[in-house]
């Protein structure tokens, strides 16, 4: 058995973050999950919807992978990526640092896992990995998956080796803190801005503050848009709420990162920004409650009402994000 020596295992919510704490803790740098979804300006909004599609896709992050490379730009880390075509070369590019003694970040497909819970195929799934030995390999996923948790060689290599959306070419990556850190705190207010004027001038009405309106006119007409409401309406509820975030799809973590730096910094536009985040964080909650309720139901007028906070919530996230802007 190969196993990297003092890795810190907790699990966090977000599987990206998870991998992120444990890579960084081991060298050195123990920041909040809050903390280090913010610092990567990882909050976002899309509505991603297509024929191919069985049913829309609501999305509260950027797309996987940019909130790590956005996090060790900003903290000047070094991210060493790697992708490959090959099997045999992407375990090479695994094994080989955890036989140093150093973690590896893994970009995979949750669906092949032997542990993972629910049974979707998502591309851009984000585990750590410390360890292996002739059968299995030792990884620490979110919470809700039970953090410190092992999956056969064979199911990792399933995992890494899928195509689909949101997936990379057998996706592995290790980070090295240079002797001189940035301080976080000094980011603080970069990475905030960079969140906000992203969500306040989206490039296609799909994302940002626009997405969440439009959105908030497609939400309505979703007993059309499905042959199976009790089926789709509950999944997509479920996935604001219980998508490994803590609910209303990364609200309430970068409500969290809001009230950390409100800590640190003196600034009425972050108090105004934290307020109108938390605010927003209850308002998905109950979005995802209205849309659930219509699937058990089947009557319009659920979806109706959803339809009515999301338009709300998208003026809400507009404004604070309008006020964290001018930090």
């Amino acid at each position: 058995m190969t196993m990297v020596k003092d890795v810190d295992v907790r699990g966090m919510r977000h599987c990206e973050t998870t991998a992120l704490g444990v890579l960084l803790r081991h060298e050195g740098l123990d920041l909040s999950e809050p903390m280090l979804f913010g610092l990567g300006s990882g909050l976002s909004f899309v509505y991603w919807d297509s024929k191919a599609m069985g049913f829309p896709f609501l999305g509260g992050r950027v797309k996987p992978f940019e909130l790590t490379r956005s996090l060790a730009s900003a903290l000047g880390l070094q991210l060493l990526v790697q992708e490959t075509a090959s099997p045999r070369k992407a375990w090479k590019n695994v094994a080989a640092p955890i036989d140093a003694g150093q973690p590896v970040g893994l970009q995979l497909d949750s669906y092949h896992l032997d542990y993972f819970s629910t049974k979707v195929h998502f591309g851009g799934h984000v585990v750590a990995m410390y360890g292996y030995d002739g059968q299995d390999a030792y990884l620490v996923d979110t919470d809700p998956q039970g953090g410190a948790v092992s999956t056969s060689l064979a199911a990792l290599a399933r995992a890494r080796a899928e195509r689909g959306p949101m997936s990379a070419r057998h996706r592995s990556f290790t980070i090295t803190a240079p002797s001189s850190l940035t301080s976080p705190q000094e980011r603080i207010i970069p990475a905030i801005r960079t969140c906000a004027n992203a969500f306040l001038n989206p490039p296609i009405a799909n994302l940002g503050h626009r997405g969440i309106e439009k959105t908030a006119k497609q939400v309505p007409k979703w007993l059309q848009r499905t042959a199976d409401p009790r089926e789709d309406l509950p999944r997509a509820a479920a996935l604001m709420e219980r998508a490994g975030t803590g609910g209303a799809l990364f609200r309430n973590l970068y409500r969290d990162f809001l009230a950390e730096c409100a800590q640190l910094i003196d600034s009425s536009h972050l108090r105004t920004g934290h307020s109108l985040y938390a605010e927003a964080a209850t308002l998905w909650t109950q979005v995802a409650a209205l849309v659930a309720a219509a699937g058990e139901s089947g009557d319009t007028k659920d979806l109706t009402q959803a339809g009515s906070v999301l338009h709300d919530l998208s003026r809400i996230e507009h404004d604070a994000m309008q006020a964290l802007s001018m930090l």
